[in-house]
């Protein structure tokens, strides 16, 4: 495969991990799904193949069960997303509980931690729970540079609430980054309407310094079964595309794209998954630029109907950075360098 030649070093920006005894407190993994079993650092090893490139990886939020309102109340609605971030502080700090499928030499390839917080709750709600998971977290806390409040399963306006504007605002002033996920293939264009203004009211009135950065999850979920570049769908995608890029201090994440192909594709060769995602690669290339695209897997997720899909994925980025023509510098920005950038870690700038 052209491009895998050249091994710059990698940062997977993109994976979720969760051990057997936690599955339970996932909000969306029932016994049916196909990712129902644990999902730990010994599972991602075997899916990378360990490459002595893969440098490490961003953790995201796993959408563990929680309650906006009793959170709020009292604390406990955020049961279950503060134990995600105890998990995440045995794997960074390596102290592994029996059978939890990850050792304590592996604690170096956790290099940023993004837990889930309760932003439409508003700015004095998210410090208390911030508090929270600093106690939790505990030596772990460092790593930790951002958080994620999905919102691609969300109603309309939920972007546009003054809490959840004036949450943004504070993780912007403390120095964290906001993980958007948005869904246009399921949700529809409104949520990258939305988006774009949820972006520009978070930053409208703020010095530049204390603007949240906001990384955007998946390419927005486009529907990848649409080929046709006039299609309204690609059309509104591209179109929010060129809006998103022009917001100072946002990124994009080279991911998730698995989950919106059709079976087929799913099943292709990685030249022509390559070939079907060019029109919006192109477009992502032609907005975002090298410096603001970070390559990620959405590990487990991208497994699922996909042999080999780590390693599937990674081809088709290298095969899209190969055509792009793009300079050595480019290339190792998308492939590590963005990502060190756009999350703040220090220990690798």
């Amino acid at each position: 495969m052209a491009g895998e030649s050249a091994d710059y070093p990698i940062i997977d920006s993109h994976i979720h991990l969760y051990p057997a005894s936690e599955i339970e407190t996932l909000a969306w993994c029932k016994p049916s799904n196909p990712l129902h079993s644990q999902h730990s650092l010994e599972e991602f090893a075997a899916a990378t193949g360990s490459p002595p490139s893969l440098e490490g990886f961003i953790f995201l939020e796993t959408d563990r069960k929680h309650d906006l309102v009793t959170g709020l109340e009292d604390g406990s609605g955020w049961e279950f997303p503060l134990m995600e971030v105890d998990w995440l502080k045995r794997i960074a700090l390596g102290t592994p509980k029996d059978g939890e499928g990850h050792t304590s030499e592996q604690k170096k390839l956790c290099l940023a931690i993004v837990p889930w917080a309760p932003v439409p709750s508003g700015a004095e709600v998210l410090e208390r729970y911030v508090k929270g998971v600093e106690k939790h977290a505990e030596g772990s806390f460092g790593k930790i540079r951002g958080f994620r409040y999905l919102v691609q399963d969300k109603p309309k306006g939920t972007m546009l609430q003054d809490e959840f504007i004036e949450g943004l605002k504070w993780l912007g002033k403390k120095g964290f980054v906001f993980d958007l996920g948005v869904d246009q293939h399921r949700g529809g264009k409104w949520q990258l309407e939305e988006a774009v203004e949820m972006i520009e009211k978070a930053h409208e009135g703020v010095d530049e310094e204390d603007k949240v950065t906001f990384i955007l999850n998946h390419l927005c979920k486009p529907d990848l079964s649409v080929y046709n570049q006039t299609d309204p769908k690609f059309v509104a995608w591209r179109t929010a595309m060129f809006r998103l890029s022009k917001c100072s201090k946002t990124y994009m994440k080279l991911s998730g794209c698995f989950s919106e192909m059709p079976d087929k594709l799913k099943a292709s060769s990685a030249d022509d998954i390559f070939l079907a995602l060019q029109p919006y690669l192109v477009v992502i290339l032609a907005t975002f630029g090298p410096f603001r695209i970070m390559f990620g897997s959405d590990w487990p997720v991208c497994t699922v109907g996909v042999d080999d899909a780590w390693k599937k994925w990674r081809q088709v980025v290298a095969r899209f950075c190969d055509l792009a023509s793009l300079s050595q510098e480019e290339q190792i920005m998308i492939w590590s360098g963005t990502a060190i950038k756009a999350y703040g870690i220090k220990e690798l700038m």
